[in-house]
């Protein structure tokens, strides 16, 4: 990744930030600084430069800060975290100043190092669940200090500190102090080094020589009296032994609490550490290049013209200028260096107009057509992704007439085509062809130079767009047209891989099983194992079993795509569905066997064809079944069409219907007489099917009641009345009941009691 994107610099004028500058909470820029906070209490702010750099590399950054306008609380943080993270998050505010933890708020995502700058002095001690502190696990606070803590993975635990404007022991030497805070209780934003109040801070972290982390240093630039800005030195190369991740990206925060301040930054830099140990590029003059007018002219300079003498470098950058002079008053500025200026990539002049690219080495020119046979000259620099700059050299172009293009034609079709289809692999020969002599052409397919096509022709194999450009002897090249050779692609064939007919001797229409099938656009063409061949509509009517290689193609090509092997069955035995019927285990199933009743189990029998593997029955009253003989009660009078449907394992189905008429619900039986005093025939009681309720009244011819029973289970009269027997003789029978299905049935009539 290098160090693409840096030295970056933002000033935060003109009301905004640059895109790669993410700002949240209450941080906003305004008045030509960003403010982090108000003077209000509980205000929390961040920013982050969205840049990655390699940790390996070191960084150091610069930037002012303004801390004044409320009541002394509580301060800033610079932090470094993890740029490989998924979702950024400051860490607590309060007295963690975004960073560390507070209490049960997470600490930065990420976390690696946290610088504070801190007015009010908790973030040097352990309150709110900080690791380590000032005088180890202290609860003091510890005002006007600047605090170093480690990364995430160590709990953001206490490296080092030192406190500004305190005679203690972790304080600067007296002559040395001065206030964190840059007001100094005059309440404004002190942006002159020469007024009472100005601070400045110089953040340096070189790769530590001996082993992981770094050697961190910070400087300030401290104004405590009236036009004289002071050097402190705050922390010295002190070791920060912890292991960095892969990259790492730069960030600011700031907190109030109970007390305010107004919290800002502004005039930020941040470029790599050894800005020292790192060189400039060389660029080399150019001098042997034509252009030819009336035309786009592309040149590049790669690392092989020019010197890249920084160990992983790559040209980012091409700028343009008019003279020597205006690269000279750049040299001094890091963030012009660094910032590859889109007002440098573009130079408009009389005779043409220059246009380095975006990123890389390469520039384009347009020559005027007023200017052939005279010389352009301009100078460049190139930056590398160090951010480093070459000193500038010259490009000096010779504007050339241009000749007329060339125009490039397949063989064997009308001079006009730009396109053609063709089978993979077939080929055309392509010739350029124009009104001049030409001495060398370059040939591309896709906007990319086919390497050994130096030729006036080329055989063009590979799909895509190609073009030529040859040369005349200026060296000034004329484009062709575009010819495109097209290798279409077939879309996926989609078709059945098993036909079967399920029909002794029928045939199968193959188009039927093809899915989309299509003769506007395409051909087919099936082959049997012997070599047969139907084509298109000609596969309507097959009849013979076997495998068979369906291919299909373009109708404007030649070439048939890969087989797809499908199987036609035309079955030699139909499939036979049939079953017969009986109440469940008696072998009844006619009026003549005694009748079917509603609330019988009738047993449907399977008697199909041998190779059925499922059966799907439906009784014809909104019951189904896929039991091979199922048994059903229909509970209703009715004549039910009853169906079987039956599949073997080709698919194949085969169906019977049968009607079963159940017109019976119940029946009832009286008989004539009954003999209690013998075994058989003791009891008088109707004998029924069908019946769920009975009241059953006996007479004598007198009309006294002798027996009366509801209960559907009752054995009868004996013959008894009052425990007495009953002499023999006629008697009447009164019987209410009712069916299974609810009818209600009254009969009465006359039986004999003999003894």
């Amino acid at each position: 990744m290098a160090q693409v994107g840096f030295p970056y610099c933002e000033s935060f004028q003109g009301g905004s930030a640059q895109s790669a500058t993410v700002v949240g909470g209450s941080a906003q820029v305004s008045e030509g600084v960003l403010r982090l906070t108000d003077a209000a209490e509980d205000q929390s702010g961040y920013i982050y430069v969205d840049i990655p750099f390699p940790s390996a590399f070191g960084i150091k950054a610069s930037f002012d800060y303004y801390m004044y306008g409320g009541s002394g609380a509580d301060g800033i943080t610079v932090f470094l975290f993890d740029a490989n993270i998924d979702n950024f998050s400051p860490g607590g505010f309060g007295g963690s100043l975004g960073y560390s933890p507070r209490n049960n708020e997470p600490g930065l995502t990420g976390g690696y190092l946290g610088l504070g700058f801190d007015a009010f002095g908790n973030f040097g001690n352990t309150t709110e669940g900080r690791i380590g502190g000032f005088g180890g696990n202290s609860n003091n606070l510890f005002p006007d200090a600047i605090v170093l803590r480690g990364p995430a993975q160590g709990g953001y635990a206490f490296v080092t500190g030192i406190q500004t404007n305190d005679p203690g022991p972790f304080s600067l030497p007296p002559n040395q102090n001065f206030p964190v805070s840059s007001g100094e209780g005059i309440n404004v934003r002190v942006t002159d080094p020469n007024q009472v109040g100005y601070r400045k801070v110089f953040v340096d972290m070189e790769p530590n020589p001996g082993g992981e982390g770094y050697l961190v240093s910070v400087d300030m630039i401290v104004t405590t009296e009236q036009g004289n800005p002071r050097d402190v030195s705050i922390f010295s190369r002190v070791l920060f032994e912890f292991p960095a991740p892969e990259n790492l990206k730069i960030g600011f925060a700031a907190s109030t609490g109970g007390l305010t301040n107004i919290h800002e930054i502004a005039n930020l830099q941040v470029e790599v550490s050894d800005q020292e140990g790192l060189q400039n590029p060389v660029g080399v003059d150019i001098d042997d290049k034509a252009s030819c007018a009336g035309q786009d002219n592309t040149y590049e300079i790669t690392s092989e013209d020019i010197s890249l003498l920084n160990e992983g470098s790559v040209i980012r950058c091409l700028q343009l200028y008019g003279s020597l002079e205006e690269i000279e008053e750049e040299a001094d500025d890091v963030c012009a260096q660094g910032r590859c200026r889109p007002e440098n990539r573009e130079m408009v002049l009389p005779q043409g107009t220059f246009r380095a690219a975006d990123e890389g080495g390469s520039f384009t020119f347009f020559p005027n057509e007023d200017f052939i046979d005279e010389t352009v000259e301009i100078y460049y620099t190139v930056t590398d992704n160090f951010g480093k700059t070459s000193e500038g050299n010259f490009i000096r172009l010779l504007i050339q007439e241009s000749p007329e293009p060339v125009r490039l034609s397949a063989e064997g079709v009308e001079a006009e085509t730009v396109e053609l289809r063709q089978c993979e692999g077939d080929g055309i020969l392509l010739t350029a062809t124009g009104d001049e002599d030409y001495f060398a052409f370059e040939w591309y397919l896709e906007g990319e130079k086919i390497p050994g096509a130096d030729q006036e022709s080329f055989f063009a194999i590979e799909s895509g767009q190609y073009q030529v450009i040859a040369l005349n002897e200026k060296s000034c090249p004329a484009e062709s047209n575009i010819f495109e050779l097209i290798n279409p692609e077939l879309p996926a064939l989609e078709v059945d891989q098993l036909i079967v007919g399920c029909s002794p001797g029928m045939s199968k229409d193959i188009r039927e099983f093809i899915e989309g099938y299509d003769l506007d656009n395409f051909d087919y063409l099936l082959e049997d194992e012997f070599g047969n061949f139907w084509k298109n509509d000609e596969m309507n009517s097959i009849s013979q079993s076997g495998k068979y290689q369906l291919s299909y193609k373009f109708k404007d090509l030649e070439c048939y795509s890969g087989p797809i092997e499908i199987e036609l069955i035309i079955v030699e035995e139909g499939l036979i569905a049939g079953f017969d019927y009986e109440v469940d285990g008696t072998g009844i199933k006619t009026e003549e066997d005694g009748g079917i009743f509603i609330d019988d189990p009738i047993r449907f029998i399977d008697l199909s064809s041998e190779d059925a593997i499922s059966w799907e029955w439906d009784f014809g009253d909104g019951a189904a079944s896929d039991l091979q003989s199922p048994v059903h009660v229909f509970g209703q009078r009715g004549n039910f069409k009853v169906k079987l449907t039956v599949t073997n394992e080709l698919g194949c189905q085969s169906e019977k219907i049968i009607e079963v008429p159940l017109t019976l619900s119940y029946r009832v039986m009286i008989p004539s007489g009954f003999t209690p005093n013998q075994m058989e025939n003791r009891f008088f009681r109707p004998k029924v099917k069908g019946i769920v309720k009975m009241e059953l009244l006996i007479f004598n011819l007198w009309g006294n009641t002798v027996f009366q029973s509801n209960d559907l289970e009752t054995d009868g009269w004996d013959g008894r009345v009052n425990g007495e027997l009953a002499p023999s003789g006629n008697y009447v029978y009164r019987v209410k009941m009712e069916s299974v299905d609810g009818e209600l049935i009254e009969e009465s009539g006359r039986f004999t009691l003999i003894r």
